[in-house]
């Protein structure tokens, strides 16, 4: 039987395409133009993959509003792309291929650079625990930050700050399980970008992660992860249990002030 994917979105180009392209490989797709369509005819733990798109909602699903004015497209720009049974019969090459070709075709329809500058854009995966899609995530979430002008890709090491929370949560929180989610968030705007990596797994007490400083942990790799991730970002907070870590980034051009 093949795998089945659901397509939620009122761009009629971008839906179209991304039935061919899947299609062509063999997928099963089916699209809807609203979420509430799709939710009331379908019954989406059939699918294999869902791709969803938000415009000018808000989480709860309400049209995004300004000082009580009607949603303004040109200010909110908000997607939503996450992953539905591909714990089942999981496959990690598989999962690489298709979040690369969501991403490749997405970024074609939220790249308006005339209105940047005015974007909040919100970003959201959940995926099993894997590392195979892990590039394609992290690059896409670079590229986006660098479009709203928050840093400057040659200079930055936001890329590795994000690449050490997706490992922590996929190998030290899931156990590279992949009956378990990682949950990415990111919120971007011209004034800071905020990301949020959660995973499913026990947690554990950031306090007790070795200083990598100390002479005597001199040669352990633990606890230099999060030691770069505290240098490269303004701001990172890890919750009461552990399993979620939260980071923001400031424009590169304040931080130079």
């Amino acid at each position: 039987m093949p795998k089945q994917i659901l397509i939620v979105d009122d761009h009629d180009d971008l839906v179209s395409d991304l039935r061919i392209v899947f299609s062509e490989r063999g997928y099963e797709v089916k699209t809807f133009e609203s979420r509430d369509e799709a939710l009331h005819l379908c019954d989406l733990n059939g699918f294999d993959f869902v791709i969803v798109d938000l415009d000018d909602v808000d989480e709860n699903g309400s049209p995004v509003t300004r000082n009580g004015g009607a949603a303004d497209s040109q200010v909110t720009k908000a997607f939503k792309i996450s992953a539905a049974n591909l714990r089942r019969d999981f496959n990690e090459d598989e999962l690489k291929q298709l979040v690369e070709t969501t991403l490749n075709y997405k970024a074609k329809f939220v790249d308006d650079e005339r209105s940047l500058q005015n974007c909040h854009e919100k970003i959201e995966f959940e995926l099993p625990s894997a590392i195979a899609p892990m590039h394609n995530i992290l690059s896409y979430l670079l590229e986006r930050v660098a479009k709203m002008g928050v840093i400057e890709p040659e200079k930055s090491n936001v890329f590795v700050a994000l690449d050490e929370a997706f490992v922590n949560a996929v190998k030290h929180g899931n156990r590279y399980n992949h009956e378990k989610l990682v949950r990415i968030t990111a919120d971007i705007s011209s004034r800071e970008a905020r990301f949020a990596v959660e995973d499913e797994g026990e947690g554990f007490d950031v306090t007790q992660i070795p200083d990598p400083l100390d002479p005597a942990n001199l040669f352990k790799t633990s606890g230099r992860g999060v030691f770069l991730m505290y240098h490269i970002m303004d701001e990172v907070k890890y919750n009461a249990r552990g399993n979620r870590l939260e980071m923001v980034k400031k424009p590169d051009k304040l931080a130079t002030n």
